[in-house]
């Protein structure tokens, strides 16, 4: 695993661009870590969350089903379709349920990298 370190950021080598299926996910580990890895191939967009669901606590995310709701990217938990912004985390069904964790995702050719925070 090759990581490169900024300031505040460490951008860790996810994986290759043709890894990922257009419109779906994989799950990606660094050190204990499960991050699950979105690209929307129509917009050609990349996402990073925490895998695991809030809300059944399983390490699931990277399997959901990812869609738009009013033009904005999410993901639904394939076991219970709760449903969260890939680009803040937050809960899209109940502003009171617990939101994810995301990452900020570049692209160097064909490779992907996802950023952590050095506090991790």
């Amino acid at each position: 695993m090759s990581a490169i370190t900024t300031t505040d950021i460490t951008w860790f080598f996810a994986c290759k661009t043709t890894d990922v299926p257009a419109n779906g996910g994989v799950c990606v580990k660094y050190k204990d870590e499960q991050i699950a890895l979105f690209y929307f191939s129509r917009t050609n967009s990349w996402y990073a969350t925490q895998n695991l669901c809030p809300h059944r606590r399983q390490m699931a995310l990277s399997r959901g089903l990812t869609g738009t709701q009013q033009g904005e990217p999410k993901v639904a938990c394939p076991f219970h379709k709760k449903t969260f912004s890939l680009e803040d985390g937050r809960c899209l069904n109940d502003e009171h349920e617990c939101s994810l964790t995301t990452y900020p995702v570049r692209l160097e050719d064909d490779r992907v990298y996802i950023g952590v925070s050095n506090a991790y």
